[in-house]
């Protein structure tokens, strides 16, 4: 198999990709638009015999390897890695820490970013034995920018390959532990706000005002009944109020209240039915009140579907490279979203996670994603990047059709 030696290979890399990750973690870069992380990622790649795309909507390209034995027709697979940071302060002890206030990479793009240029370069050294042609997609805009889905729309993923991976790492996971899930693996997120406008006066005279207080804290009891009584308690359906503005003093009843926050499904059906059940909701009630209120929805990414076969074929490389404890089916989706979901509704492929908790430390304990003191234990980025890489000649070399997993 030509996966028998790629964590060696990998781990032979670890010193070039670590050293990527630490200059992308120290300059983060925010939404679309990430030229100094591009910029480095190039120049870590500039050696390699790559054909590089580009689009006007983001500073994203990808990266075309054409394997040596490549001809009409043969497999052609994505290989993905987003770059954006989140709008927060760092709060580590790192001496690769964040440079720029108000930025940092918390949800570890800066490790995906780099494990994807390692599986480039590792991928490369086999150029002259692959049969088949790997995208490398390096993707901003993935924090609610709907990154993926403008290079879509630019055609940088075209043609469209036949299976696409990506990785995720999760620093409250176990040291070096793949895992994934076939089905949905994350759900859809959307935004919602809900104005509740009524008329304002003197607090103390509050039957000559129509109060929109009330009938705001109303909708959001009404929210809650909505899910638990609406949808089924088995079905992975969530609706958070997560911001209230109103008012602007104690005195006064004001005109306006305002209601912000997220919707989480796992379906197309379901997503649906919430955004009609939401605005009937936050209406009715505001009726009940005397007063009015309007829902808008702004829709986010899509459900994350992983393919079956693709999982199974992920879970084989898993084991391959890391032993029979190297892998871990997930029992349910997690409710986080992520825009990788745009390219899984075009093709089959699957989204695995990879446990980056300090090896022998109380892993469950571990800061998670997006907190400020995130921390990455940089000895599991080269078993992503023979994950990466594994995944791309598995389906080179056999498709779907040796994913038993076993």
């Amino acid at each position: 198999m030509l996966t028998e030696s790629l964590l060696q290979s990998a781990s032979q890399l670890a010193p070039q990709v670590i050293a990527l990750r630490r200059a992308i973690h120290a300059e983060p870069e925010l939404g679309l638009h990430c030229p100094m992380t591009m910029a480095k990622v190039r120049e870590a790649l500039a050696d390699l015999p790559l054909e590089w795309q580009s689009g006007p909507s983001t500073t994203g390209a990808v990266a075309t390897l054409k394997g040596g034995k490549a001809g009409e027709g043969s497999p052609r697979v994505l290989l993905r890695g987003d770059m954006d940071a989140l709008p927060m302060d760092e709060k580590t002890d790192l001496d690769f820490a964040s440079t720029i206030p108000g930025r940092m990479h918390a949800c570890g793009h800066d490790t995906h970013t780099a494990m994807l240029a390692g599986a480039a370069r590792l991928l490369a050294a086999k150029r002259e034995e692959l049969a088949g042609t790997v995208d490398f997609m390096f993707q901003p805009g993935e924090e609610g920018h709907h990154g993926a889905r403008f290079m879509l729309e630019d055609g940088l993923i075209d043609p469209l390959p036949d299976a696409a991976f990506a990785l995720h790492i999760m620093p409250n996971a176990q040291f070096g532990v793949l895992a994934g899930r076939a089905g949905p693996l994350m759900a859809a997120a959307d935004q919602f706000t809900i104005t509740v406008r009524g008329k304002g006066g003197h607090a103390s005279m509050p039957h000559d005002c129509a109060d929109p207080i009330p009938a705001a804290a109303a909708i959001i009891g009404a929210i809650q009944a909505m899910v638990t009584r609406r949808f089924n308690a088995a079905s992975a359906v969530v609706i958070t109020v997560a911001r209230i503005a109103a008012g602007t003093t104690f005195n006064v009843v004001p005109d306006d209240a305002v209601l912000q926050g997220t919707i989480r499904t796992l379906s197309a059906e379901h997503r649906e039915k919430v955004h009609a059940l939401l605005r009937e909701t936050a209406a009715q009630t505001a009726l009940g009140f005397g007063v009015e209120a309007e829902c808008e929805i702004v829709p986010g990414f899509p459900v994350t579907v992983c393919d079956e076969r693709a999982v199974r074929l992920g879970a084989k490389v898993a084991r391959e490279i890391a032993g029979a404890q190297g892998w871990r089916d997930l029992p349910a989706p997690i409710m986080g979203a992520e825009d990788f979901s745009y390219i899984l509704e075009k093709v089959p492929g699957a989204m695995f996670f990879l446990g980056v908790a300090p090896d022998g430390n109380n892993w469950s304990q571990c800061c998670a994603i997006h907190s400020p003191r995130m921390h990455v234990d940089e000895g599991a980025l080269p078993r992503g990047v023979a994950m990466l890489a594994g995944c791309a000649l598995e389906f080179i070399e056999n498709g779907f059709a040796d994913s038993s997993g076993q």
